[in-house]
């Protein structure tokens, strides 16, 4: 029987329609509906209160975009079949699958295997589940699939999960730098020489979704607070680790791995959190107590290193890292703009804003987080 489902969505201020069987059986499945008890930004809420949304909204908002390009594509000529837009839509669909409680905080601490290779174990069992209904999206997702630019509408610097991400997650923290042009970009998207790449009139455009990765990066994803509300989770499960080794600890050779990372999510995690606050540990509970109750390290940033940070058990409540950022990478494929006389250049060519300077500029920050005293801020 055919069925179409409605979902509501406030980032694109109205409906999402989803009238695929296959797409509709693979929304049903327990190990997507987990994601919706995955948050997006992890524990970026304690800064921004209103950044509850989930991995689960993020993945039908991209496969929202992605249904909005394979259109904008096949009006402008480009060859595109009904299965290959449907694994386009399945590939967008599960391209988070495989993320961990509380989305990149944890990546590789519960099983040290990047999301992306869980991500591909998950598809490949549900395609066993569904018969081989997802072949062509497995195909893509590897970039094994023979039309490329399927796959770089997937995952590329111009990709759905970008488009979608940056704009609803300036929704939900209310910080308005990420907002870009996502119906723009979209409606510029063409293909030239297996290659996805963007009409000349959409340059503006792109220009601003490489600032505002930019900008969101500083402002929201490596937030002082954020980075400070992260270490004292990460340094939570460290301590409980070391009291007992098999806490949240999965092998991805058991044949029942998949099963048991299925069933992680954040509110697993913050039971434990809660639990281990009443620990006779004194390190745990601390470190418990200042998550529950929100109260952070102070954090500072510098240009230079802080030195080797706290040994012992001073470690857990005072320490220094380092992050890096670049919004655009020359390591990847670079996004490119066609013109109408046919020239197809990389952006940081055809750009008069974006020269190759400044987009192969990494800004590195140090910091050195230590215990504070005082109210929540």
């Amino acid at each position: 029987m055919n069925k179409r489902k409605i979902i509501n969505d406030p980032v694109y201020d109205g409906f999402l329609s989803v009238d695929d069987p296959v797409i509709l059986q693979v929304i049903d499945h327990p190990w997507f509906q987990r994601q919706r008890r995955i948050k997006q930004l992890g524990l970026t809420y304690l800064v921004y209160p209103g950044a509850m949304h989930t991995r689960f909204s993020h993945m039908l908002g991209a496969l929202n975009l992605m249904n909005r390009a394979l259109e904008v594509l096949q009006q402008k000529g480009v060859e595109i079949t009904d299965e290959e837009c449907r694994g386009a839509k399945l590939a967008i669909l599960l391209h988070d699958i495989g993320h961990g409680p509380f989305s990149h905080t944890s990546e590789r601490v519960f099983v040290d295997v990047p999301h992306e290779e869980i991500t591909l174990m998950m598809m490949e069992r549900i395609n066993g589940e569904m018969g081989g209904a997802l072949d062509t999206a497995i195909a893509i997702f590897s970039n094994t699939y023979h039309k490329h630019f399927l796959h770089q509408l997937v995952s590329s610097q111009l990709d759905m999960d970008r488009l979608d991400y940056l704009g609803r997650d300036s929704f939900f923290t209310g910080v308005s730098e990420g907002i870009v042009g996502t119906d723009r970009i979209i409606s510029m998207l063409n293909v030239h020489d297996d290659e996805l790449v963007v009409d000349e009139k959409g340059i503006y455009s792109v220009e601003k979704f490489i600032i505002s990765r930019r900008l969101m990066y500083w402002q929201v994803y490596m937030h002082k607070t954020v980075i400070a509300a992260d270490q004292v989770l990460l340094n939570i499960l460290k301590r409980a680790r070391e009291l007992d080794p098999t806490v949240f600890r999965l092998d991805p050779r058991s044949p029942e791995f998949l099963d048991q990372f299925a069933l992680l999510d954040d509110d697993d995690v913050m039971v434990a959190v809660k639990h281990w606050r009443q620990s006779g540990d004194e390190i745990l509970g601390s470190l418990c107590g200042s998550l529950v109750d929100r109260r952070l390290p102070a954090i500072q940033f510098g240009c230079e290193p802080f030195g080797n940070g706290e040994v012992g058990e001073a470690s857990y409540f005072e320490g220094t890292g380092m992050l890096r950022n670049r919004s655009y990478d020359f390591a990847d494929q670079e996004i490119k703009v066609l013109y109408k006389d046919g020239r197809c250049l990389p952006i940081s060519e055809a750009s008069d804003q974006l020269d190759r300077h400044f987009l192969e500029k990494q800004v590195t920050k140090y910091y050195h987080y230590r215990p504070k005293q005082g109210s929540v801020s």
